[in-house]
């Protein structure tokens, strides 16, 4: 694809970079801009980018969240659509085969922190400030809050902060484990830029496989997440990248991996 009016797309060295690019509006997300970052997490996964990630342009906000002046008129079955369309894109990153980072350098609530979520490691500049604030517009997050804020801090915490609407700063966010990390913000890019390099040199069918398991660890009984995991695990032997692993740690010099 090519960039669109409200999303940039590179790909260098096995990094996918998408950067939703309306720091005007605090790069919410109205439709287009919606549609154009469900397709770049696409072409990402086509042209086979080991890391994904997503950021937001500016110095204000990663994604302040959905386009609230598109929903104040919509209906039941509008709303429906819309919600169906942000699950969609929550989904494709979810389930992109390399590992998605979130480089939140600033505001992320409602729908951008829901993006966040969906994303397998967020890194938070010192200047970021997330929440899950929809009750404060009469309503609740629509686009995966609910399930996977819960799944990440814990039932009580994901409660308080649905409840009340709460905005956390970085270092909250951390403490209760929204955020794995919190940076300088004028560090964020190149430290996402080097944690995305490290996973692209990792072996990608390992790297894939790892995150199946987990992710299906929320889907799935114990009993039947061990099983995956041990077919997993076993389906690996015999790929050039096992072989080279071993290979490398018995002669004690740095793998080469596909």
């Amino acid at each position: 694809m090519s960039d669109s009016e409200n999303v940039e797309f590179t790909v260098d060295e096995g990094v996918a970079t998408v950067t939703i690019d309306r720091p005007e509006s605090l790069n919410s997300l109205n439709l287009p801009t919606l549609d154009a970052l469900h397709a770049a997490v696409e072409e990402a996964e086509a042209r086979d980018a080991r890391v994904l990630v997503l950021r937001g342009a500016g110095e204000k906000a990663f994604v302040a969240g959905a386009d609230i002046s598109y929903m104040q008129d919509l209906d039941t079955p509008g709303a429906e659509e819309y919600a169906r369309r942000g699950h969609d894109l929550a989904a494709a990153v979810e389930s992109f085969p390399g590992v998605s980072i979130a480089a939140i350098n600033g505001f992320a609530f409602g729908g951008g922190c829901e993006l966040a979520l969906a994303c397998d490691l967020r890194v938070a500049s010192e200047r970021a400030v997330v929440g899950q604030t929809e009750i404060d517009l009469g309503i609740i997050p629509g686009w995966g809050g609910t399930q996977r804020l819960p799944r990440l801090v814990g039932d009580e915490t994901a409660r308080r902060l649905v409840f009340f609407g709460e905005r956390l700063d970085a270092q909250d966010a951390y403490e209760e484990g929204l955020v794995g990390e919190v940076v300088a913000h004028d560090e964020l890019d190149d430290h996402v830029a080097e944690l995305a390099a490290d996973l692209a040199a990792k072996p990608a069918f390992a790297l894939q496989a790892a995150k199946e398991a987990i992710n299906a660890s929320h889907e799935t009984t114990l009993s039947a997440g061990l099983d995956f995991e041990r077919r997993l695990w076993s389906s690996l032997f015999g790929t050039h990248d096992q072989r080279e692993g071993m290979a490398a740690f018995l002669e004690d010099r740095e793998p080469d991996f596909e």
